[in-house]
């Protein structure tokens, strides 16, 4: 009885050390890769990252995982030195509190949940087992830690003043990054909008309504009603607007996204998304959709994933961008790689390059160019940032 009493306390160790040290970079191994053998690999950027344009990319769900981003990782798409290598000025960090199971982009109820599971496997905070606010703030404080321990390679941007000043420093000294908090989903609120003022004092500034699932605030596309605005969220857009948050439109349902235009008084983006137009399904924005956003005076953020393009290499994300430019102008367009998103990608930060050069060759002027890589981001955060 003590041997099989003592072989059950082994196996159990056993279980317990795999549970917590493995499956979790099992997992976001097996999905977050850069596809073997890209097509591309053979189309190298000109020079070194200084005499490229700026690139921000406007969406990475890096802060999901156990890694410490000031480390080179041989897993995933974004951490801080690739960011550096890659020149990429801006990263956009959004912050993932709950997914459904058997997630898909056609309907999802909002009753199930995969991150409490990776919270635990991943020894985040008790809190953070059963509370979506708590997830948020547990992965901005986790951002704010990085900053703090890389030797000022990365700086956060709160305001203005902050990219002001950052941008000034980066003139210098181009072997630094500097990133903002998102959140991808409002549902984070847990239905109070008192939170929408916890969160922004922990730094967040850009909040979409919905994920996969329609949340209390609005209807998802990817949800079951999928319909539009409900009376918090018509308050949580007024609330974001009165604090200089800006909305991001990303998996909103189309409901939402009308409703949401409807009211808005300033410019909102898209942080990461397809086309119709080069890639037709749930997921992506009608040419409808993509103009009412420029007028808006918003920015569309191209995805990179393969349900975004409908390819796998970057020659697909081209096609996205071109497309975009020329229904809407490329004072639209943006970049949403989704980097780290659950989903593999054509390149990973320290690639931005071969995205940039392959943008020259398809025949996008410098200026053009510069606008697509990061300028339009820089231009619009500078006018809605507080």
């Amino acid at each position: 009885m003590k041997k099989l009493a003592t072989g059950f306390v082994a196996l159990l160790a056993i279980a317990l050390a795999v549970f917590f040290f493995v499956i979790p970079t099992w997992v976001d191994r097996k999905h977050n890769y850069v596809y073997p053998g890209s097509p591309t690999a053979s189309v190298q950027p000109n020079g070194d990252p200084r005499s490229r344009p700026l690139a921000v990319d406007m969406h990475a769900d890096t802060l999901l995982w156990n890694r410490d981003l000031n480390e080179r990782a041989t897993v995933g798409h974004v951490d801080i030195p690739r960011l550096i290598e890659g020149g990429i000025a801006l990263q956009g960090f959004s912050v993932v509190t709950k997914t459904p199971r058997g997630l898909n982009i056609d309907r999802n109820p909002a009753d199930s949940d995969n991150i409490t599971l990776l919270a635990i496997a991943q020894r985040w905070p008790p809190a953070t087992w059963s509370s979506l606010t708590s997830r948020a703030l547990y992965q901005a404080t986790r951002l704010h830690d990085f900053a703090r321990g890389s030797n000022r390679k990365l700086t956060i941007i709160r305001t203005r003043a902050d990219l002001c000043a950052y941008l000034e420093r980066r003139r210098g000294d181009p072997n630094i990054t500097a990133g903002w908090l998102a959140l991808e989903g409002a549902h984070a609120l847990e239905g109070r909008i008192e939170n929408l003022d916890v969160l922004f004092d922990a730094g967040f500034r850009v909040i979409a309504p919905t994920h996969f699932f329609d949340s209390e605030l609005a209807g998802s596309a990817s949800g079951v009603a999928a319909g539009g605005l409900t009376a918090l969220g018509t308050q949580w857009v007024k609330r974001m607007e009165e604090k200089r948050m800006i909305i991001d439109l990303a998996h909103a349902s189309p409901r939402t996204i009308d409703d949401i235009l409807a009211l808005a008084t300033r410019p909102v983006i898209v942080s990461h998304t397809g086309v119709k137009g080069t890639c037709d399904n749930n997921r992506n924005l009608s040419d409808d959709q993509i103009q009412r956003i420029a007028r808006n005076g918003g920015l569309i953020g191209v995805g990179f994933w393969k349900l975004a393009t409908c390819g796998e290499d970057v020659a697909s994300i081209v096609r996205a961008v071109r497309y975009t430019g020329k229904l809407a102008g490329y004072d639209r367009v943006a970049l949403g790689s989704d980097w780290d998103g659950y989903v593999p990608s054509p390149i990973d930060a320290s690639q931005i390059g071969q995205l940039a050069e392959a943008l020259r060759r398809s025949g996008l002027t410098e200026e053009e160019l510069a606008k697509v890589m990061g300028g339009n981001v820089i231009r619009l955060f500078l006018q809605l940032l507080p």
